[in-house]
């Protein structure tokens, strides 16, 4: 028999269950044989690739470039290794949604509003539903600048874009649509020859990425935003719930968890080669020019190019942020389509047409079409919006990361997929350093002249909470696992108390016992929602002042 025949799952949507179309091949349902050559290895992982690709490329979006360009201008490549340190942090998040995804069937907003509540689930997806909004018109203030700088008018061409972006999305046929994101992806190496121009020095790079070190002569509290806006720009929100609701809808199960594991490992590749190119290839062209720690935005450094290397790599980088731009708010458009069909259990997947999808598509499209008009409405502060969106997003990141924990560690929901005592200890650290982060830019944002000994502090007390928030972790483990009344093994048996880790699925939403959640688990969420709303008031507080002061 086939798992779909065996296994009675929680999906929402009947579209999510079938045969894997990826844009590289397919698997039959019920295609259950071992993959026992190479031939058959690469087959199924060509058949797999492209939500690990897809969400990690389009994290390389406006934000980024934006982000990854100023830390480059501003000062040279000595802030490269904060990308070798967020490559684990990167994986770990997102193989821990990898693995939701595919044991439950059920995307990440539906999970918290299911094991935390309808107040914990609102906040989130308000949350993630306001962040998203204002992260898709970025992307299209990115289509603007680099419609500028090609010399296209950028009214048709936002136009243009939006089209694009809604017509890709909109055929209900998932290859298709996978397949243009994959096209998208290929684009992002756009970057690659740019750096090849320009030849920074290699030896240089490679010091700088592996060995930390601060700017000489700057000031560490603009260095620090800097380092908190590259966390914020790499490791954003909107990647957990897009990559775990993709899975579903491409049907991917736990048999396939180790190649969409190497899928991701291929995405965070493409990543952090197109951010170390940026940092770098912006390190070279500036390095003793006037423009030199000025930076402006991603316009002044397509113009930098080329003044400084040619026109040919301008002209190349302004293609590779269109196409990151495009990808971008593709990606984010359906992380929050995703999310509402999720909730609400309304039909959400790109396995359906428009007309018997309606609320995921009008979702969808209104967000686009939401960001291309206040883009294109005179007066509008796109400045302004975009500095929100990377103080938002690091603001917010903590709470996402500490649901997520949570649900891995949530034994009915993943079974014998839960989380090792190890990556709860390096999960519970990295929420830490996330949360003192999130302090330090919420601090610097309210108080701009912050000084450096009240960095250090907060340095400081965030080490000392991080070890507290790990030994919590740590107990929080130890005794949900103490619970467990059940063991697991990888293949198959005969025993009927051993269950196969592959096939094994979550229950039907409503089959699920109350979540339990220790004492000190409580205290910590309800200590950091607190703090979120605080802050995140606070930040919107102080962008309405900034925005009335500038009108």
């Amino acid at each position: 028999m086939t798992e779909s025949k065996t296994t009675q799952t929680a999906i929402l949507d009947s579209a999510h269950a079938g045969d894997i179309h990826g844009a590289l091949g397919s698997i039959a349902r019920d295609d259950t044989a071992p993959r026992a050559t190479l031939p058959a290895r690469l087959k199924t992982l060509l058949a797999i690739v492209g939500p690990g690709l897809i969400v990690m490329v389009g994290d390389n979006d406006a934000g980024a470039f934006g982000t990854y360009t100023q830390a480059g201008q501003n000062y040279g490549t000595t802030l490269l290794w904060t990308l070798l340190l967020l490559i684990p942090v990167l994986y770990v998040n997102q193989e821990m949604v990898v693995r939701l995804g595919a044991v439950t069937g059920v995307g990440h907003a539906r999970l918290i509003f299911e094991r935390f509540g309808k107040f914990w689930g609102a906040f989130s997806v308000i949350d993630l539903l306001v962040l998203n909004a204002l992260t898709i018109v970025t992307e299209f203030i990115g289509i603007t600048l680099a419609l500028h700088f090609l010399g296209v008018s950028q009214f048709w061409g936002v136009l243009a874009s939006a089209v694009i972006v809604m017509l890709a999305v909109s055929t209900g046929d998932f290859r298709r649509f996978e397949r243009f994101g994959i096209v998208l992806v290929s684009g992002s190496l756009l970057l690659v020859p740019v750096i090849l121009m320009v030849h920074p020095p290699i030896g240089q790079i490679a010091a700088d990425f592996f060995v930390p070190k601060m700017p000489q002569d700057a000031k560490l509290s603009e260095v620090m935003l800097l380092i908190v806006a590259i966390v914020g720009t790499t490791v954003a929100p909107w990647q957990l719930f897009f990559q775990q609701s993709y899975i579903v809808d491409k049907r991917i199960t736990p048999r396939f968890i180790r190649y969409e594991r190497m899928d991701l490992c291929i995405g965070i590749v493409l990543v952090v080669v197109g951010a170390v190119a940026m940092i770098s290839f912006c390190a070279a062209v500036f390095a003793g020019k006037p423009e030199f720690g000025n930076y402006t935005d991603a316009l002044g450094i397509a113009v930098g190019l080329e003044t400084y290397a040619g026109r040919l790599p301008a002209v190349l980088f302004a293609l590779a942020l269109l196409d990151a731009c495009i990808i971008g708010a593709a990606a984010v458009s359906l992380a929050t389509a995703y999310a509402i069909g999720d909730v609400f259990a309304v039909k959400h997947s790109l396995h359906r047409k428009p007309w018997d999808a309606k609320g995921f598509y009008s979702v969808y499209c209104g967000l686009i079409v939401l960001a291309a008009v206040l883009v294109l409405t005179p007066g509008t502060p796109l400045g302004l919006l975009t500095n929100a969106v990377q103080t938002l997003a690091g603001v917010l990141l903590p709470s996402a990361t500490v649901f997520l924990l949570l649900l891995c560690n949530d034994r009915h929901i993943l079974g014998p997929w839960v989380n090792s005592t190890k990556l709860n200890l390096f999960t519970g650290a990295v929420v830490a350093g996330l949360v003192m982060l999130s302090v330090i830019l919420t601090a610097a944002v309210l108080f701009p002249d912050l000084g450096e000994e009240w960095i250090i502090g907060i340095l400081v007390g965030g080490g000392l909470l991080a070890l507290a928030v790990t030994a919590a972790v740590k107990f929080y483990e130890m005794s949900s696992r103490g619970k467990a009344s059940f063991r697991f093994k990888r293949k198959p048996s005969q025993e009927p108390c051993l269950i196969d880790r592959d096939s094994w699925r979550m229950p039907p939403l409503d089959r699920l016992p109350p979540a339990r959640l220790s004492a000190l688990s409580r205290i910590w969420m309800i200590v950091l929602r607190g703090y979120l709303v605080v802050a995140a008031g606070l930040v919107l507080l102080r962008i309405v002042q900034l925005a009335t002061v500038g009108a």
